[in-house]
């Protein structure tokens, strides 16, 4: 008999990615993650418990990574603000199609809703906007935006543009969704740009 595929949480984790890119809240199971993961739903049980428990791990696992997420993106590109326009456009991918981001609302209203997975998703967001606080930071200091620039403030409201812009996609459909995000990102930074900074963004936004 053969002896059980061993995988590790990382390929958990992987496989269970996989299964809510195609599966809503109400149909993502273990045994959906299990076959994406290539083990049986008992091994995933033994493990984490529940589908709860593996989400929550998931979550969990996810809100203390993001800062390592950027700058692992920042190696990948020239500038502080290209980092900043190339998340927008992973932030984009979560609104591939309207029912993708109706998928991903859905796992966001279990975020919100239970205290536990709201904790996981605070402390996700605080890092990221520290984040995006250490690239306008770095990136007034480059020159790329003007002196009179406050990184704090501008991190805090890149973070809302960033937010808001998914949502009023949803509302218009309006050309693709990396459009519509990075149209918005460069109205908020369009103040603050220094003349490269500004001929750059340009050029990023013919290329999208």
């Amino acid at each position: 008999m053969a002896r059980p595929r061993k995988v590790s949480d990382e390929e958990v984790f992987a496989a269970t990615h996989r299964a809510m890119s195609r599966l809503g809240p109400s149909e993502l199971t273990l045994a959906e993650v299990a076959g994406e993961a290539g083990v049986t739903a008992g091994a995933l049980v033994q493990r984490f418990g529940s589908k709860r428990q593996l989400l929550l791990a998931l979550t969990e696992r996810a809100s203390a990574s993001p800062e390592g997420y950027l700058d692992a993106l920042q190696q990948q590109h020239r500038s502080p603000l290209a980092t900043l326009r190339a998340y927008a456009q992973c932030m984009a991918g979560l609104a591939a199609s309207p029912v993708v981001l109706a998928r991903n609302l859905a796992y966001l209203q279990i975020d919100l809703a239970d205290a536990d997975f709201r904790r996981h998703l605070a402390a996700q967001a605080r890092a990221t906007r520290n984040g995006f606080r250490r690239l306008l930071d770095e990136a007034k200091a480059a020159g790329e935006l003007i002196d009179d620039a406050d990184p704090a403030a501008l991190a805090r409201t890149v973070e809302t543009a960033l937010s808001g812009s998914l949502m009023t996609w949803a509302f218009y459909q309006e050309g693709p969704a990396s459009r519509w995000l990075t149209d918005d990102l460069e109205a908020v930074l369009a103040p603050w740009l220094g003349r490269v900074a500004a001929r750059r963004g340009t050029k990023a936004r013919r290329r999208t």
